[in-house]
């Protein structure tokens, strides 16, 4: 007899995972989805659903994958070849940054959305530690949230000190299974902690030394919310290495470029060095922001084929 589940966590050898009624059960993975599944370094991420079977001692052996609707993968780190999923079968995704301690990241933040973009994945940006902003930086602040928003992603501008930023916070994760992913340090779990203090995660602090954060989300988890949905904490992370799209496909999941590069010469231009590009012409027309086509360039040499 088997039964379906959500995958809550994976801790790399055990799967937590959630089936009718609340129960959780632990749960192996047979050493065939590993051979099968080989260019990923994990065969399930948190979210998937999966049939499982019962053990007599109350574990559980995972027995199917099913089709995820939606996944966020980035390229494998420590050496290791092929793509992590990072989550999967979520209905938004927030790339949280700080305004400092660590300071905001652009590039970072254009990986991600490249990615959300190339897999379907609604995303936002949440933009934290509002409170530590300068007069300089909040003007900056200002300029890239127009920015993205001008490109049609969400943009919160979030402060656990500040009780109405949180409820909006709170709001636009209320009903629906939302995951934070981010470098270590930005505040995701003491967002969650804010929100709902019934959560009591785990957060950490800022090395003084690197001015970057410390790991103290270990694994990816699914947690409930008391105002409704979920959210996945995810571990820091410090890159974001794009996978599966090519040179030529790039600009499609860059919004602002979708149009001008109707009017390119060729079908798989580059838009950096080729004649009569229409992207080329639209950012010299000052209708691209300088700060999107120079990430859009680092992305394009960073990527294979």
């Amino acid at each position: 007899m088997t039964t379906s589940g959500r995958v809550i966590q994976s801790t790399g050898k055990w799967y937590k995972v959630a089936v009718k009624g609340g129960e959780i059960v632990e749960c192996t993975l047979p050493g065939k989805f590993r051979l099968e599944i080989k260019a990923v370094t994990n065969p399930i991420a948190v979210g998937d659903i999966v049939e499982i079977k019962a053990n007599e001692d109350g574990t559980g052996v995972i027995s199917e994958i099913k089709e995820r609707e939606n996944y966020i993968p980035r390229m494998a780190t420590h050496g290791r070849r092929g793509e992590q999923i990072l989550v999967a079968n979520i209905d938004r995704a927030w790339v949280v940054q700080s305004v400092k301690e660590p300071k905001l990241n652009t590039g970072f933040t254009d990986r991600f959305l490249v990615t959300c973009e190339a897999y379907e994945v609604p995303a936002g940006i949440v933009i934290n530690k509002m409170d530590l902003a300068s007069h300089k930086a909040a003007g900056f602040i200002e300029m890239i949230t127009e920015l993205y928003r001008s490109l049609g992603y969400p943009v919160l501008n979030t402060s656990v000190k500040d009780a109405a930023s949180l409820e909006t916070l709170s709001k636009n994760l209320e009903g629906k299974t939302s995951v934070f992913i981010g470098p270590s340090g930005v505040g995701k779990t003491s967002l969650l902690n804010a929100i709902d203090p019934a959560l009591n995660l785990k957060t950490g602090e800022i090395s003084s030394y690197s001015q970057k954060g410390k790991h103290t989300t270990t694994f990816a988890r699914l947690v409930p919310l008391q105002t409704g949905g979920y959210i996945v904490d995810t571990p820091g992370i410090r890159e974001f290495g794009i996978v599966n799209i090519e040179k030529s496909e790039l600009s499609l999941f860059f919004p602002e470029m979708i149009e001008p590069r109707e009017h390119c010469k060729f079908y798989n231009c580059t838009h950096y060095h080729e004649p009569e590009c229409g992207v080329a012409e639209a950012y010299s027309q000052g209708k691209i922001d300088p700060g999107r086509y120079e990430s859009y360039l680092n992305i394009l040499d960073s990527l294979d084929g």
